[in-house]
């Protein structure tokens, strides 16, 4: 993904391009409006996207985000500046928030550190059973969520409901999962019978987590609780555009029985508060661009700390000659545009075989342009906005480029200041080829690019031809066919007749990036097992692996070389 805030540790910029020069901050509104267009908003397109009308009674920003609800979730932030929150549908400003110093970062680390103690020595079944808690406390209250997430990303509602349910599942999952994960495990020793050997998982002690704005809460609260599971506390620090929505799972949490120092929260600029999270940490989890990734992996290796980290994407979808075209269409529709495509596993390349391509593209179109944009805190949007100003700039940026090269727009193509600031169409670009910046480069937007292709071979190379490897589709009748092409693909997770939400939500599985797209898993055993250390207690038993019994050194070497056959006769691992 981009890191088109202050995500990271670096200087926010668009994917790995040369940054699009810095938009100045929009004007501070005097009172929140309504989540409609503003009456002086531009008239909307004569052909543009139809606007989806906001139900009546509407509620504002005013109405949801009030002083008292702030100094509420931001009670127990250490921050002794103050820095503010705003929202993408209207650029007025959400919040008041508490900004935190580097030294606020290293009393966050001291409080954790001596809350996590403690927490380590609760059985895991009784750690478990708080995520099951607060499972049950998300699903009855996401209301409450749904608006923070609109309001501070820009997302339409139905896609912001994507975030709850995956935090449910992966609640869910690790308090079922996680004591099987966690119990000691037996393997068979040196010398069976006489070596007995257990593994044992501790946890590293404290995370240090920094989460992006795109998807605000399962990549906060989601990414964490296999942390807390595990035994260990998290200090956080969430984008400042998106902490209400990480500070809301925080109060939940809590009320669902994590003590309340486990989980430390700091606010502020990436580029100061980023370094100084993974420089006391003691393992460091990290979502946003390839670019900050590997200044995050040079920061944790310098101190022999581990890191996962999840990066860009290029992400791939192959439309195969015997795909039902009119599925394949819809998946498109949902794999390029869900949250205005700022979701890490978005498609942006388009491959069709060149026998259906035509009538693809005249489905996904068609869909495409009926899709209704809006900005009300209520379902019935089918996209929202862009998060920022750089985030459009770095939109119209690749559509133009790509335009003024010869690409031919298929649909959408414009922003949509009718609706909000930072409002984009949905767009499908054809006839994309190099040097065309969109070609290479993640544009993190509503933009995908459509290539033609002869054969599966093609396909697969065309699709691999890339540094990233996060997502890929596939899209056929035959599924065995779909499975075998899939396995060809290079990259974390590969989806059948599914754009991103199969793979992702499938959470007994490893979910995570190759190439230059990250490193490590969430999800399954390795989203929980990266938050631990193993440790190895070998206890030998009747005799030493040394001479014992009067043996010899020559007699002790003959016995042990017996035995080794013996092992391998007897098919022992």
């Amino acid at each position: 993904m981009t890191d088109s805030q202050d995500t990271g540790t670096a200087a926010s910029a668009a994917a790995e391009a040369p940054e699009a020069p810095e938009a100045p901050e929009a004007p501070e509104a005097p009172e929140a409006p309504e989540a409609t267009a503003p009456a002086d908003a531009p008239a909307a397109p004569t052909e543009g996207n139809p606007v989806a009308p906001a139900p009546a009674g509407s509620r504002t920003a005013a109405d949801v985000v009030t002083p008292e609800i702030a100094a509420r979730l931001t009670r127990g932030v250490l921050g002794t500046g103050r820095t503010a929150n705003h929202t993408p549908f209207t650029g007025e400003k959400l919040a008041d928030l508490p900004e935190s110093t580097p030294e606020d970062v290293a009393t966050a680390f001291e409080r954790a550190r001596a809350a996590q103690e403690r927490w380590a020595r609760v059985p895991v079944r009784q750690r478990a059973a708080v995520l099951l808690r607060f499972h049950d406390l998300v699903l009855r209250r996401q209301a409450e969520v749904l608006d923070l997430i609109q309001l501070e990303t820009g997302k339409a509602r139905l896609h912001a409901h994507e975030e709850v349910q995956a935090v449910a599942v992966a609640a869910r999952h690790y308090g079922r999962k996680a004591p099987a994960y966690l119990r000691p495990k037996r393997h068979t020793g040196v010398v069976p019978t006489l070596t007995k050997v257990t593994e044992l998982r501790h946890p590293r002690g404290v995370v240090g987590q920094i989460a992006p704005w795109n998807y605000p809460f399962e990549l906060s609260i989601g990414d964490a609780l296999p942390a807390f599971v595990a035994g260990n506390a998290v200090v956080m620090k969430p984008d400042t555009e998106t902490a209400l929505t990480a500070l809301w799972a925080r109060e939940q949490l809590i009320e669902a029985g994590l003590p309340e120092d486990v989980w430390q929260v700091v606010i502020g600029d990436g580029p100061v508060i980023g370094p100084e999270v993974v420089k006391h940490a003691d393992y460091v989890s990290f979502t946003g661009s390839t670019r900050t990734g590997r200044e995050v992996a040079q920061g944790a290796a310098a101190r022999l700390v581990g890191v996962s980290l999840e990066l860009g994407g290029k992400n791939a979808m192959l439309v195969l000659r015997d795909a039902d075209l009119d599925k394949a269409a819809a998946g498109a529709v949902r794999g390029c545009f869900s949250s205005a495509g700022q979701l890490c596993i978005s498609i942006e390349r388009l491959y069709v075989h060149e026998s259906v391509a035509d009538d693809f593209l005249a489905r996904f179109a068609a869909r495409t342009k009926a899709m209704r944009l809006g900005n009300a805190l209520a379902y019935g949007a089918e996209m929202g906005s862009l998060a920022g100003e750089r985030q459009l700039q770095a939109v119209v940026r690749h559509v133009e480029d790509a335009v003024a090269k010869g690409a031919e727009l298929v649909a959408g193509g414009r922003a949509r200041p009718d609706i909000g600031p930072f409002f984009h169409e949905p767009t499908i670009l054809d006839g994309v080829q190099a040097p065309m910046a969109v070609c290479d480069e993640e544009t993190f937007g509503p933009v995908v690019s459509v290539y033609r292709f002869r054969d599966e071979d093609e396909a697969v190379a065309l699709a691999n031809a890339t540094p990233y490897g996060l997502n890929s589709s596939v899209w056929t009748k035959d599924g065995r066919r779909g499975r075998a092409l899939a396995a060809r693909l290079r990259t974390g997770t590969v989806n059948v007749n599914e754009s991103y939400a199969a793979g992702y939500g499938s959470v007994q599985s490893p979910m995570g990036g190759m190439g230059d797209s990250g490193l490590g898993r969430r999800h399954g055993s390795e989203g929980i097992l990266k938050y631990t250390e193993a440790q190895t207690v070998a206890h030998q038993r009747v005799m030493p692996l040394a001479p014992a019994f009067g043996m010899t050194d020559e007699k002790y070497a003959q016995f042990m070389t017996r035995s080794l056959r013996a092992m391998k006769a007897f098919r022992l691992r």
